[in-house]
């Protein structure tokens, strides 16, 4: 395993970061307490020491998890959570999106929740959970700031989704040196990511690139394949079936990045998806949905396998630009928030859109 450090922050990272919705929610099966916590020791034992919740996943269980699991080795890992979801006067429907609540006096009493549930004196990482631009505010900033001041937080990020992507979210967080921004981004899903790559080249911002679902709900770990029936209640679901089938026949044009022929020794396609993001240097740590020890064992590997060479990366570059020579859609576009945020506009929203 490779650690970098977050953005400006003093805050070292696993290149292969552990993603606890896993372990405090539903979405990916259930699993008992003894089984995600041995989940959570096992992924420490693989060399992973970021481990990213949120106090909305399973209304806080993942957090108090994630608590126990790392009681024993505080000073030996990075922990980040999110806030912003008031879950505690709202009931959750299904994978519905809850109401926000960015008020900093909600925001100081839910972050004092998160520290007792995860017992600890401090969190590495704060993130607003899935902020509008506009819910930015200078009194959000000076939150931060005095968190920062009273040695309660070491760095800030704000986390995207559930759509995948706001770009103008974050600009905002990146304009104001957030150390880290959380997004939907993989190979098969660029034009975010590629936005925020131009965005921290124009500002020269120290931000760092956190992303999630780094194999695209199971294309590019090839756990779902044609012949694969979802259990209900599996969060993949979500996705139309348009975009699987698509998705199968844009993986066979990605092959050759199993086999890197600068370096000795291969790459499997999950861990050629973890090593393409982690060849962007704003990309500091990547978090994909571990199931399984299988899979933990495997993709905290990706870290030591060859990076893309530039005549890799410019392939990739092409197919996407190409869009894998499919002429036809993938069916996600109702749930895509468009680059030039032309979408957010005709809705009547103030989002302070992109160009």
């Amino acid at each position: 395993m490779q650690y970098q450090t977050l953005g400006s922050a003093d805050v070292p990272v696993s290149e292969v970061g552990f993603g606890a919705w896993v372990v405090g929610t539903d979405w990916w099966g259930d699993r008992s307490e003894a089984d995600a916590i041995e989940m959570i020791e096992y992924a420490l034992e693989s060399g992973i020491t970021y481990f990213d919740t949120g106090d909305v996943y399973g209304h806080g269980r993942s957090e108090e998890l994630l608590g126990k699991a790392l009681a024993d080795h505080r000073e030996d890992v990075t922990i980040a959570t999110k806030i912003g979801y008031d879950f505690y006067n709202n009931p959750q429907a299904g994978h519905g999106e809850l109401p926000k609540e960015m008020d900093t006096d909600y925001l100081r009493e839910a972050f004092e929740k998160s520290l007792e549930r995860l017992d600890v004196e401090y969190v590495d990482v704060l993130q607003l959970h899935n902020a509008d631009a506009d819910e930015i505010t200078p009194d959000v900033l000076e939150f931060f700031d005095e968190l920062e001041e009273e040695g309660l937080i070491r760095a800030r990020g704000l986390a995207l989704g559930p759509s995948i992507g706001w770009l103008a979210e974050g600009d905002v967080a990146i304009e104001h040196e957030f150390d880290s921004v959380q997004l939907v981004w993989n190979v098969l899903e660029q034009d975010v990511g590629n936005h925020f790559l131009d965005t921290i080249e124009r500002t020269g911002s120290s931000t760092s690139l956190i992303p999630r679902v780094p194999h695209s709900s199971g294309i590019l770990n090839e756990q779902v394949t044609p012949d694969t029936e979802l259990e209900a209640g599996d969060h993949r679901g979500f996705r139309p079936d348009a975009w699987y089938e698509t998705g199968w026949e844009k993986l066979e044009t990605l092959r050759f990045l199993k086999e890197p022929a600068h370096a000795d020794g291969e790459r499997t396609m999950a861990q050629a998806s973890i090593a393409w993001l982690l060849s962007h240097d704003p990309v500091t740590t990547v978090t994909p949905t571990f199931r399984t020890h299988e899979d933990i064992e495997a993709w905290a590997a990706a870290s030591d396998v060859p990076k893309l060479s530039d005549e890799e990366m410019a392939r990739v570059e092409e197919l996407y630009e190409t869009n894998f020579g499919i002429d036809r859609e993938d069916g996600m576009d109702s749930l895509r928030s468009s680059v030039d945020g032309e979408d957010i506009r005709s809705a009547g929203l103030d989002k302070l859109a992109a160009d």
